[in-house]
């Protein structure tokens, strides 16, 4: 069923909560919400998910409990959450690392499209393009002048290969046509090292893991990806502001939340509403921003939309990077 008729079923049955399968239930959720995090404890999508999922609590009267599965490139989580029963209560946290994973992977033992029935957004969150604070560039201009007049010779550090900050750094190099080494570390730590050591000259990472270095002005920002300025970065503009090729690149992360596709239609419909309530609050916003995250629901169908359009774009960028497929 495509994404657009799977969303008519759906709204043609929320005003039948009272169907077979929810007759039976005393209570939804009558146990615990489960969110499966394909990352580590502490990340912006760990507290994005704890922040989402204490508020969602509240509202439901029942506890949600944050279940970290790391590893394998987001599979061991996809796989728990798709094999798990499809009652509501186990839900994966998707990001576009979840895109990524289907034009990375050779083979994977779930269809990101068929296998998870796709709730709403929960946020997103800008990508940046720093600079020590002593680098001879002062403006994203500055660095693609040098780039063009010197090919090759700028080293570009991102975390690990196929990681979405990563492929923007190839999505950028291709984009402003420009010769660039983008170089792969193993972490967000090691980045900054390689940065305020002078091994790198540049570095495209998420804006939360080094927030604390552009605010001691350790490093600079030349340039976010997103289609907006950040909120807190008011002086930093989009590399799209800077025109030509660039003027239509648009990267920005982002984490939703999923369920196992055979999931009743009315319990997607709960979560998705209450996923709207809370995202609207105050309280949920403020904790999202302080992690420069961008609080935003969507409809199940534009998630779906947006998660078939990032396989399409990233799977390309795989491609035209030569990164294998493992």
């Amino acid at each position: 069923m495509s994404i657009r008729r799977r969303t008519f079923a759906l709204a043609g049955v929320a005003t039948a909560l009272a169907t077979p399968w929810l007759a039976a239930q005393d209570k939804w959720p009558a146990k615990p919400i489960r969110i499966v995090v394909p990352f580590g404890a502490g990340g912006v999508a760990d507290l994005t998910a704890r922040a989402v999922g204490q508020k969602l609590g509240e509202q439901l009267g029942q506890s949600v409990v944050i279940d970290n599965r790391p590893g394998a490139g987001g599979v061991t989580a996809g796989t728990l959450v798709a094999q798990a029963e499809p009652d509501g209560t186990t839900l994966l946290l998707m990001s576009n690392g979840t895109a990524v994973s289907e034009g990375l992977f050779q083979k994977l033992p779930f269809d990101a499209q068929k296998d998870f029935a796709p709730i709403s957004l929960l946020g997103t969150f800008d990508i940046a393009l720093v600079v020590p604070e002593n680098s001879r560039f002062r403006s994203l201009a500055d660095l693609l002048a040098y780039a063009k007049a010197n090919p090759g010779k700028l080293n570009v550090a991102t975390v690990a290969i196929g990681s979405t900050q990563n492929l923007a750094a190839e999505l950028f190099k291709t984009t402003a046509g420009i010769d660039v080494q983008v170089v792969p570390f193993n972490g967000t730590p090691a980045v900054i090292t390689a940065l305020r050591g002078g091994s790198v000259d540049a570095a495209v990472e998420i804006l939360a893991p080094v927030k604390s270095q552009l605010a001691s002005k350790a490093l600079r920002a030349l340039a976010t990806f997103g289609d907006h300025r950040p909120t807190g970065l008011p002086d930093v503009p989009t590399a799209a502001e800077s025109g030509g090729p660039l003027a239509q690149l648009r990267v920005a992360s982002w984490n939703a939340l999923a369920a196992p596709a055979k999931t009743p239609a009315p319990v997607l419909l709960r979560v998705n509403a209450e996923l709207k309530k809370a995202l609207a609050t105050p309280e949920l916003k403020k904790k999202l921003a302080d992690l420069n995250v961008d609080a935003r629901w969507s409809t199940p169908e534009d998630l779906g939309n947006l998660l078939a359009s990032e396989i399409r774009r990233w799977s390309d960028v795989i491609a035209r990077a030569k990164i294998p497929r493992q």
